[in-house]
């Protein structure tokens, strides 16, 4: 039986606080509130119910814990400090500060034990469900009746903030109909934001909400104090497996502070020296010297550590006598959790004929059930358009079916990224995500979260430009090549036809440390490459698709205006007038080529250049340069069919022709 909480436990719980508070008043800058209010719930987590090995922080089937709520970043460092992760209290210390481990809001894979970058608000709340999902889908893949491999849960502390971005309710909607019973909110009800009191804008009754979506909801009433409340709402919420559960904890921002506790003042603000006295005296804190950890405490947290340790050797234990009899399966696993690719995996991946016109979102389908076969943990899916974005892996179940690898996560693609970020967070899968090109718009706040985390996150975007044709403006893309482009550490992959298609996929699921943006045509476009060139060619970024013995001009493009330059490069050779075809996928793997290779493709002699693109030509100035121009489109499409519409845009044969004739006569 567990014992009851005790006199070391409280100080456990002050020993968060002081840390915190030491440190944002160290640094002049963070926010004590959450971590002086959700102190104790976090603490009866971490003590009794998260299965965690600070000795080894990667331990594939440890629980995961969110904190989704960023800016309470000091109660996580301070946790995984006590905890006995490699967090020194000189990083504490330096809260804030250039080049610490211990930044404003949580990195992922810049702090030990961080589970997910978050701080803006609602991404952690969806990261935790794509975590537990992962969890499931191996689960269904591994465990058997006599060995149970992979048996974790996923917890994450969410805020009143977090709550009333759209983001989470998505998600939140998406795990009660998935019945994701690994998964745990703890809701940190404090009803305190930063401007106010919350109820100026957010008065809804979220226990409802939630109970509404499916899930299994508690409520604790006094989580200042009452740390057995907390216990038995967080055993309930393990006992559920067939629902996800929300444990409201209601809180006091601030909690000790006598002049700002329940206030917005202690939300994103130093409590200032004499407040911060005041409250470690309020709290019953008794040690001067700031920083510091009594004894007894880090007893406490090394018991805690221990049986930690007890567990993950024991789940070794298991691991061994599963692999013993199920050594296919166990090998599967270990390759999944490495990240590595099997070998030859991109062997079986589509071969076109020049001249066959296929949309690129065909071959996409194409590529893509070619790869799954090869990789077995490549799973994703789309926001409610399979039958559009061609991502339906044909040969496989739905998730939540066994270890079905078709996602469905519904018109919901702000949270379809987060949820595939959080995958990937938990680590052992290749998500995908799918939808068209226009409503990337949804998707930038995950996947730039993926850049900066350096996930391989593979977004696929279909319907790519006004070729899109009938159904128009509202779902013609313009700005969006610019602006994904814009994300620092993402890699855009725009490829011309089915040949650089398949050669894209291959070069996404290559990559490790970054994301990737593929984006397809609904339009057929000719074949214009041959298979082994364009892999060697998108792999360069950029390659040379048609050339002439002495070229005059240089015509760059990107997906459909390729062969739209290929055309044209046709046209002017009738006429005496030779130019070189470079056909641009990635500017990103283009930029990345050694000074020999971009010279060899993009002659610096060669000054008269014409790049062309269904876009805005924002960035294009930087290839083209001062002798050069850029046939682009400034303005939103039209509905009318898609030919025409590229037509009446500019976008034709014709129109680069003339401009290539234009440089010349200049």
């Amino acid at each position: 039986m567990t014992r009851p909480f005790d006199d070391t436990d409280l100080l456990c719980v002050n020993a968060i606080r002081a840390l915190a508070i030491d440190a944002v008043e160290n640094a002049n800058s963070g926010h004590p509130g959450m971590p002086l209010g959700a102190a104790p719930m976090a603490y009866v987590l971490w003590s009794r119910h998260l299965r965690h090995d600070p000795t080894d922080p990667q331990w594939f089937d440890r629980d995961r814990f969110v904190l989704s709520g960023g800016h309470g970043s000091m109660l996580l460092y301070a946790l995984l400090h006590l905890s006995g992760y490699d967090l020194s209290l000189d990083e504490i210390r330096a809260f804030r500060q250039w080049d610490s481990r211990t930044p404003g809001h949580p990195e992922f894979g810049h702090t030990v034990g961080v589970e997910a970058t978050t701080g803006p608000l609602g991404q952690g709340a969806a990261n935790a469900v794509g975590m537990a999902m992962a969890e499931r889908w191996w689960a269904a893949k591994a465990n058997t009746s006599d060995h149970t491999v992979i048996d974790h849960r996923t917890w994450a502390l969410v805020t009143d903030g977090d709550l009333m971005e759209g983001v989470s309710a998505e998600a939140g909607s998406l795990a009660g109909h998935l019945g994701l019973g690994g998964l745990t909110y703890l809701y940190d009800a404090n009803d305190v934001t930063l401007d106010g009191p919350a109820d100026m804008h957010f008065d809804e009754d979220v226990a409802a909400r939630y109970a509404a979506y499916g899930w299994h909801v508690q409520t604790v009433e006094d989580g200042d104090h009452d740390l057995e409340a907390i216990d038995r709402a967080l055993t309930a919420a393990r006992e559920e497996t067939e629902r996800p559960s929300m444990i409201v904890v209601k809180t006091t921002i601030g909690f000790g502070s006598p002049a700002k506790a329940g206030k917005s003042s202690a939300h994103g603000s130093p409590l200032g020296s004499d407040e911060a006295a005041a409250t470690k005296k309020a709290l019953g804190w008794e040690f001067e010297d700031p920083f510091h950890v009594p004894t007894e405490v880090t007893a406490r947290f090394t018991e805690i550590a221990t049986r930690g340790s007890e567990s993950n050797d024991r789940w070794r234990d298991t691991v061994g006598q599963w692999t013993e009899v199920d050594s296919e399966r166990a090998s599967l696993l270990a390759a999944a959790t490495r990240g590595e690719l099997p070998a030859s995996f991109d062997s079986t991946l589509p071969r076109y004929s020049m001249g066959e016109s296929v949309p690129t979102r065909k071959a996409n389908g194409d590529a893509l059930n070619a790869l799954a076969q090869r990789v077995p943990w490549l799973l994703g899916g789309d926001a409610d358009l399979s039958g559009s974005t061609k991502t339906t892996l044909t040969d496989e179940t739905d998730f939540g079916e066994g270890a079905g690898r078709n996602v469905h996560f519904g018109v919901r693609e702000h949270a379809m990224g987060a949820i595939a970020n959080g995958m990937l967070y938990h680590g052992g899968v290749r998500p995908f995500t799918a939808t068209f090109f226009v409503f990337s718009d949804y998707m930038r706040p995950p996947l730039r979260l993926a850049a900066l985390s350096r996930i391989p996150l593979i977004s696929v975007f279909t319907h790519d430009s006004v070729g899109v044709g009938e159904d128009g403006p509202t779902h013609q893309p313009i700005e969006h090549l610019a602006a994904l482009r814009a994300i620092p550490g993402l890699l855009v992959i725009r490829p011309a036809d089915a040949n650089e298609t398949a050669a894209a996929w291959k070069v996404a699921l290559e990559q490790t440390e970054r994301p990737t943006a593929l984006v397809f045509t609904r339009q057929g476009v000719p074949t214009v490459s041959e298979p082994q060139a364009a892999r060697e060619g998108v792999a360069r970024g950029a390659w040379i698709v048609r050339d002439a013995d002495d070229p005059q001009a240089l015509l760059l493009a990107t997906g459909s205006e390729v062969h739209l330059a290929v055309e044209a490069h046709e046209r002017l050779q009738e006429e005496g007038i030779g130019t070189r075809v470079v056909s641009m996928p990635s500017w990103e793997l283009f930029d990345e080529q050694d000074h020999p290779v971009r010279e060899r493709i993009l002659p610096p002699t060669l000054r008269r250049r014409v790049a062309i693109e269904a876009g805005v030509a924002q960035g294009w100035h930087r290839y083209v340069g001062d002798g050069g121009t850029v046939l682009s489109i400034e303005r939103f499409g039209a509905s009318a069919p898609g030919d025409e519409v590229m037509e009446r845009l500019g976008m034709t044969t014709d129109r680069v022709v003339d401009a290539v004739r234009g440089l010349l006569d200049g």
